[in-house]
């Protein structure tokens, strides 16, 4: 077994571009660091930088109160960790591998089982972006274990610390990455619809990105209505159900004259006409959270 030597401020476990960006960010802050990569070239750069190189993962994590880990999956964090759980008891662990909020539940109670802290988090940057302010990392899980990890959590941007339950930094996460995905969606599909009458798209941004989505698509606006979401609460005295169907109708119409893929637009008018079924025509657009909402199961994380 590897003896703690305690030598180094943190470890880094996993050095693709994110984990290499990751311990690039402290040594940039002056923090003392061990790095440890299965393929142990990948250290090369940052080693010649100042960073301290674990011949083994046991070793890394032996070299530091905190151990950061970024790898490609969950299944990957126990291969590389079960064989050197005695090491890490009394330390803390934060994994920041992208996964599910049931596989950082999981962990969770694994970790628990051998007597280490553990903390999920999830990165909302790219890798040219990690080390600054504004760079927002989420953390989920014990309290006790954020505080006491949070001097070399700074170090990295900006830790938003969302509650105990460890699925929550994950689940934060993926709806983010579903907002952006169906956000991108929106203006690719959009783009084409008028790309098939010879209108380039960077013609077509001017006016839908510099114009109606900071406009019309007003975040701040999105932000009045949460409450209402929580409340149930959808007033149609602007716009109902309805109404917006007919829109959707002539969007489905107008992709099919346009020779354009109907998928996205159908999709929209199917969750419409749900909302309707489900009662909610005379209440406005927002009522599809209903829809949404109906195969949650009434889970709540917290």
């Amino acid at each position: 077994m590897t003896q703690p030597t305690n030598d180094t401020e943190v470890s880094i476990v996993g050095l693709g571009p994110m984990g290499s960006a990751l311990a690039q960010a402290y040594l940039d802050k002056g923090r003392s660091l061990t790095v440890w990569n299965r393929t142990q070239g990948k250290a090369d750069v940052l080693v010649s930088k100042g960073a301290r190189r674990a011949s083994t993962a046991g070793e890394a994590v032996a070299a530091s109160p905190v151990t950061i880990v970024c790898v490609n999956d969950y299944p990957t964090v126990y291969q590389v960790f079960e064989s050197v759980s005695a090491e890490l008891r009394g330390r803390v662990l934060v994994n920041l591998t992208s996964g599910t909020p049931e596989e950082a539940r999981t962990a969770s109670a694994w970790a628990d089982e051998r007597g280490f802290g553990h903390l999920d988090g999830a990165i909302m940057v790219p890798p040219p972006l990690v080390g600054r302010p504004e760079a927002v990392f989420l953390y989920s899980g014990t309290r006790d274990v954020f505080d006491r990890s949070r001097h070399v959590l700074d170090d990295l941007g900006d830790p938003r610390y969302l509650g105990a339950d460890p699925g929550l930094a994950v689940l934060f996460n993926t709806a983010m990455l579903e907002m952006m995905y169906t956000t991108v969606n929106g203006f690719l599909h959009a783009a084409a619809l008028v790309g098939a009458s010879g209108v380039p798209a960077a013609e077509f941004a001017e006016l839908a990105l510099g114009w109606f989505m900071p406009t019309v698509l007003d975040p701040e606006g999105l932000a009045e209505q949460a409450p209402n979401l929580d409340e149930g609460v959808y007033p149609g005295e602007l716009g109902t159900m309805e109404m917006n169907m007919n829109a959707l109708e002539h969007i489905v119409r107008t992709s099919s004259e346009q020779g354009v893929d109907t998928g996205q637009p159908r999709l929209l008018k199917d969750l419409a006409e749900r909302a309707i079924a489900r009662g909610h025509g005379s209440h406005n657009y927002f009522a599809v959270f209903e829809v949404f909402k109906a195969d949650a199961g009434g889970r709540s994380a917290r």
